[in-house]
């Protein structure tokens, strides 16, 4: 029988075997069998026969001697292959991770338990971190859930809110703006858009510019209306600060002695009961102010002016910080004037060169895959949707989404174009950055009287808050040199951190650009503060880069 079968098996893979024009019927005459009624039965018995030679043949291949490299068994070949030489999808749970982020599995376990713990702790939905090293993207994961209601997962695909990240978004078309000679970073706004009033402080005409705008020092109001408010708590807030420095610096020289102890506790006290009269009243958060639910549409950033164009401005303008999303409207306004172009044609211009496919203005109309949805918690501590917004009023501001991919390739990009200088003298042949060397400097380099809100350590520069490399006392806390920006939307939260590699002119020989590490976190619940979790994860990535 065997002889039988592999003598069929043989003849039906020689030429002009079963593909002869004989068909079927004429392959089972000449084998000497009685004709079949049906030349379909034939094939179908001959089919039969091949599969059983074919198994029997591979099931006596252990005890029969090997075949003859001359006859080889077409049918068997395949079934031959080891099986780890076969290739892995490229979903398939056992693809082994890149290989430039195989030295960090511990930042990416110790990072992902932080996260878990940051996750639990204020009741996320979900959450998406993407890390890269060196230009190169290492770690990115998605934790619950981008959809509750559809037990949608979160991935690194997942596109979110990323509020005011758009703000360092926005500064680089100011930049590239500049670099071209089309905008004055020092003029009064009016010379680009004539449509917003100059404005007086106390009887005084002042100047609004661009610069001052990029910075929050252009005295133009928030989402509280309430001058009275911002006021009083801007003087609580700058004493409670100089008597923290008071005692600081006290402590740092050492003076003290009984006599400066007693007048220092009688000091204290009469500050306290001044602190205590003077408090200000409760003043609403961003997220209790009704500007911030706007459901209106609005067609460009010269019409979303009107919302505030004529209010009074709340300080002198460049003597103060007052964080503003407002004014980045009119820094909108101030881009299509000066390009020539709508401020988001612009901008998805920038996008594109930047490779950032996935970031775009939010819409409720277009179909925006893997975007996900945004959520809150109500007065019963439940989990709810969040109201329908309409963010076209402050496209520059806080109305962009994205993914952490490509807030990774946007850091990589920034920090790229701040250190290609140091690199020139010993790498000619280096691509110049987006923005050039010294914008980088300028836009990271921390302004006088602005603030941090989100690390006091650090001032705001242009679009960015940094904090500057010190160190105060030896063997003791180093802090590290690192730009940063939060956002804080209705059902979103985020951070982009870009912590520069410490470098020196004798150890950028063999390294091209970009030499850090960048983490993105997007989250789809608002009020959650990132910045310190983003800055643990790139220290736990540093410390595995140096090991």
């Amino acid at each position: 029988m065997y002889r039988l079968l592999s003598a069929v098996t043989v003849r039906a893979a020689a030429p002009g075997g079963l593909a002869s024009s004989c068909g079927r019927r004429g392959v089972h005459q000449r084998a000497g069998l009685p004709p079949l009624g049906h030349g379909w039965v034939g094939g179908l018995g001959l089919g039969l026969g091949l599969a059983l030679g074919v198994k029997l043949a591979g099931g006596l291949r252990g005890a029969a001697p090997a075949q003859s490299p001359a006859a080889p068994d077409p049918e068997a070949s395949p079934l031959a292959e080891p099986p780890q030489a076969q290739s892995l999808a490229p979903w398939s749970p056992q693809t082994p991770a890149p290989p430039h982020s195989r030295g960090f599995a511990r930042a990416i376990e110790s990072s992902r338990d932080l996260l878990h713990r940051i996750k639990d702790e204020v009741g996320a939905p979900g959450i998406v971190v993407g890390v890269s090293v060196d230009g190169k993207e290492v770690w990115s994961e998605g934790l619950g859930y981008a959809d509750v209601e559809n037990r949608v997962p979160c991935k690194p695909e997942t596109v979110m809110r990323i509020a005011s990240i758009s703000k360092s978004l926005t500064m680089v078309a100011l930049a590239k703006l500049w670099e071209a000679g089309k905008l004055d970073l020092d003029i009064p706004v009016q010379h680009y858009v004539p449509e917003f009033p100059e404005k007086e402080y106390e009887g005084e005409k002042v100047s609004v510019t661009t610069r001052l705008l990029i910075s929050h020092l252009s005295g133009i109001r928030h989402y509280e209306k309430d001058i009275k408010k911002v006021k009083e708590e801007k003087a609580y807030k700058a004493l409670k600060m100089m008597k923290e420095t008071v005692a600081f610096e006290q402590e740092k020289e050492g003076k003290s002695n009984e006599k400066n102890d007693f007048t220092k506790f009688k000091t204290e006290q009469e500050n306290e009961a001044k602190s205590r009269n003077s408090k200000p009243g409760k003043k609403k958060n961003d997220f209790e102010q009704g500007e911030l639910y706007l459901r209106e549409k609005f067609e460009n950033s010269i019409e979303s002016l009107r919302l505030f164009k004529n209010d009074p401005l709340f300080f002198k303008p460049g003597s103060q910080f007052l964080y503003s999303t407002f004014g980045y409207t009119l820094l909108a306004a101030i881009v299509e004037r000066a390009s020539g172009y709508k401020y988001l044609d612009y901008m998805q211009k920038i996008f594109q060169d930047l490779d950032m496919l996935t970031t775009v203005q939010e819409e409720n109309e277009p179909v925006i895959y893997n975007r996900a949805r945004f959520y809150v918690y109500n007065k019963k501590k439940r989990l709810v949707n969040t109201p329908y917004v309409d963010n076209s009023y402050k496209w520059a501001g806080g109305g962009f989404l994205s993914t952490v991919g490509d807030l990774l390739k946007f850091g990589n990009a920034m920090l790229y174009g701040y250190q290609v200088g140091l690199f020139k003298n010993s790498n000619e042949n280096l691509l110049p950055g987006y923005l050039k060397p010294e914008t980088m400097v300028m836009m990271w380099t921390p302004v006088p009287n602005t603030e941090m809100s989100w690390d006091k350590e650090g001032k705001y520069a242009m679009a960015w808050g940094v904090v500057e490399k010190k160190q105060t006392y030896g063997s003791c806390r180093k802090q590290r040199h690192y730009a940063s920006h939060t956002g804080g939307a209705v059902g979103a939260s985020s951070v982009l951190l870009v912590l520069p590699e410490e470098l020196d002119t004798e150890t950028i020989n063999n390294k091209i650009p970009p030499r850090g590490i960048i983490v993105s976190i997007i989250c789809n619940m608002q009020s959650v503060g990132l910045n310190s979790t983003a800055l643990k994860i790139a220290l736990e990535f540093d410390k595995d880069r140096s090991d």
